[in-house]
């Protein structure tokens, strides 16, 4: 009998530990034609390879977690996507670049008024380096893995969730749907993907990093163009509201369920 009662707990142990090793992201560089190099950690579905195609979702980390050890860019949201409900609901190939030390996913700049910060893009719509070079590795996966480039998404928090919104400005024809965390965008270029990019944004109220009014600000723009746009606010968050977003139950639902 107690062997019987040991099965579900082994069970149990057994995806724990899955859910907990990020040794199942395989180690990735990314090489451009100008011989500039991206380290990135990729995760497959189960069953990858059975003749089908998956969705991608590139996952953009925060300034904290820049570098060249290609591994602490899957410091925030790496257990997400190994957690075996997740993994069983929605089979993806999960891709977390990791930038470097001295570099920024986007090509922004800040200012404050008074006590609000605001965003523009002084280069209008010509992308930054880190920006050529994921749009680069995301050419590259389409052509060498079994990706479904109807539905490719992109997440991303802090300085990744302003990345996140600049390459959705960028390249709006290449996402079906994107989750900026407590990052921000210029309202004044929301026109260009309004009306092509599902968008959910998520912020902590009690921001002391990025001022929840970038979110504020740019949801109430999309909502003025008519776009597919959410906006959570977690009352009691602080600059970490990645937390909260990653307990969110209809986050990865509702990820999954678009596509161009």
């Amino acid at each position: 009998m107690t062997k019987y009662l040991l099965i579900p707990v082994l069970v149990f142990l057994s995806q724990f530990s899955m859910a907990q090793d990020l040794s199942f992201y395989q180690k990735r560089v990314y090489t451009a034609k100008n011989g500039e190099t991206l380290n990135y950690r990729i995760l497959y579905p189960k069953d990858y390879g059975q003749g089908r195609k998956y969705p991608v979702l590139l996952f953009l980390h925060g300034s904290g977690e820049r570098g060249n050890d290609n591994e602490k860019q899957l410091l925030h949201g790496g257990d997400l996507f190994l957690n075996p409900a997740n993994m069983e609901k929605f089979p993806a190939i999960v891709v977390f670049p990791q930038c470097p030390q001295d570099k920024s996913w986007a090509s922004l700049s800040f200012k404050y008024e008074g006590a609000k910060r605001t965003c523009s893009r002084p280069t209008g719509k010509k992308p930054g380096e880190m920006e050529r070079m994921l749009k680069g590795l995301l050419k590259e996966l389409e052509k060498t893995e079994k990706a479904d480039t109807k539905r490719i998404y992109i997440m991303g928090l802090s300085m990744g969730g302003f990345g996140t919104l600049d390459m959705v400005y960028l390249y709006p024809k290449t996402f079906a749907a994107a989750v900026p965390i407590c990052g921000g965008h210029a309202p004044e270029l929301a026109g260009e993907y309004a009306k092509r990019v599902p968008v959910w944004l998520f912020h902590g109220a009690k921001d002391q990093v990025v001022s929840p009014d970038l979110s504020r600000n740019l949801y109430a723009k999309l909502k003025e163009l008519g776009a597919e746009v959410k906006y959570t606010e977690f009352p009691e968050a602080n600059h970490n509201s990645w937390d909260s977003t990653f307990t969110t139950t209809e986050l990865l639902p509702w990820v999954f369920s678009h596509h161009k």
